[in-house]
């Protein structure tokens, strides 16, 4: 059975956060913060558990963006946009997160193999060209 994964997709002051994998999957080094649902438990919890736990950043889950199967480790990743709500990033868990960046939109494709998921792509143009825009509520 394909694991099913939750991606917290975090965007604050002009830029996404980012975690570099200890231990990459496949070609995925770079990553937004994510893992693997909890049974029980929904992809906005574990978003925001995610989150806590790779980047020691406390988040609130706004919306789902989508899901799909990702193309370098063909697990379900369902994307959750979020809003920071406290915390400074860094590498809460070293076991498996070896760096984080707050990065530019310019600089994801160059991190992310594959490209960027288009809706995630789609509201991250639109929160980080806006930062005070609605979609932050």
């Amino acid at each position: 059975m394909t694991p099913t994964v939750a991606g917290a997709v975090i965007a604050h002051a002009g830029r996404a956060l980012l975690i570099r994998r200890a231990s990459p999957a496949g070609a995925l080094l770079w990553t937004f913060p994510s893992g693997k649902l909890d049974p029980g438990e929904s992809a906005s919890d574990a978003a925001v558990r995610e989150a806590a736990e790779e980047a020691g950043v406390s988040v609130a889950p706004l919306v789902v963006l989508g899901s799909r199967l990702h193309p370098a480790t063909g697990w379900r990743v369902v994307y959750v946009a979020c809003r920071l709500l406290d915390g400074v990033a860094y590498a809460a868990s070293p076991r498996e997160v070896a760096e984080v960046r707050w990065v530019r939109p310019a600089e994801l494709d160059g991190l992310v193999p594959g490209g960027v998921y288009p809706p995630v792509r789609v509201w991250l143009s639109k929160v980080l060209a806006a930062p005070h825009a609605s979609c932050w509520r």
